[in-house]
């Protein structure tokens, strides 16, 4: 877990530094070419049995899937990593508040946006399309997770994921092209792009899936908390982008508010739930039952932002 996270921040802090030769689409598109080779080879879609009920998800998920990177890089190179990245947190953590109504969650929910506030707070020298753009990533990854789920429960395996990063290639070719003809790439930047597609997207992908196979699901995306905190880090340690204690307490609550509702949601879960819980426990539930109760539990796992699917890992 400590290796996928420190991987994809890594990955985005290197790809930053090839900003100035060819910009974050270039970055972007070079990152989406190495996604869609990684996992064509993995999910090795049919693309010719998919039906339309199969096809339009996964047009959607390829077109989040561009703006989620392309709007994450573009935050990256006007904020900087740590605040871009605790931005982008927010999108899976409102899936997460949304999805119970719990006092505790109300409370992280104000403890976000008491977080966010901070982090945004107006000031003459705010970037604030830089931090539009770090939101509509969080809005992206928010689609990107709901997109995921219903992507797999209709197409088997990982051959959705698959065709979505194809296609969200496909659709960064031309991008691609006309930034090389407008802004001659050098080695040292595609080095550092291709870099930023392998660390960011390969390493993640595989580390999620072999973690997830060891670690609870609950316990993996308490852990992807850290992720603002590590993404801060490595942009101080790699960018020299520093953070006053204003943004250091902005992202600690951002933090705190996801640990908080995982980690009651986790009690809460275990918590018999009254007397006719008791007894219902006491009696043998009948088969259809409990798959009905199977695929409940694994629904709600694919709703979690954090601890769900290693599709949601590039």
């Amino acid at each position: 877990m400590v290796g996928s996270g420190l991987s994809n921040q890594v990955g985005a802090a290197i790809g930053s530094l090839a900003f100035p030769v060819i910009g974050p689409v270039g970055v972007v598109a070079v990152r989406q070419y190495v996604a869609a080779a990684v996992l064509l080879a993995v999910g090795r879609p049919r693309f010719r049995s998919f039906t339309w009920s199969q096809w339009w998800p996964v047009l959607l998920l390829a077109v989040v899937f561009g703006t989620m990177n392309l709007s994450l890089y573009t935050a990256v190179d006007r904020v900087g990593l740590g605040l871009a990245v605790t931005l982008e947190f927010l999108g899976p953590l409102a899936i997460a508040l949304s999805a119970t109504r719990r006092r505790v969650d109300v409370c992280c929910a104000l403890l976000a946006v008491a977080g966010v506030v901070t982090l945004m707070r107006p000031q003459p020298s705010a970037d604030v399309v830089g931090m539009g753009l770090g939101l509509l990533a969080a809005g992206c990854w928010a689609a990107y997770i709901l997109l995921n789920r219903t992507v797999g429960r209709r197409i088997p395996g990982a051959q959705g994921s698959g065709a979505a990063a194809a296609l969200s290639a496909l659709m960064f070719l031309p991008v691609g092209i006309v930034v090389a003809v407008r802004h001659p790439p050098t080695a040292w930047a595609v080095g550092c792009a291709v870099a930023a597609g392998v660390l960011s997207s390969v390493v993640p992908c595989l580390a999620d899936l072999f973690t997830l196979r060891r670690v609870p699901a609950p316990a993996f995306g308490l852990f992807m908390s850290v992720n603002p905190v590590l993404a801060a880090a490595v942009g101080w340690v790699v960018l020299g982008q520093r953070l006053g204690w204003p943004e250091w307490a902005g992202i600690a609550a951002v933090v705190v508010a996801n640990a908080l509702s995982i980690g009651t949601s986790r009690r809460t879960a275990r918590r018999p739930a009254g007397s006719a819980a008791i007894r219902a426990a006491g009696r043998p539930r009948p088969r259809r039952d409990r798959a009905r109760l199977r695929g409940e539990a694994a629904c709600r796992r694919g709703l979690s932002p954090l601890g769900g699917a290693p599709e949601d890992a590039p």
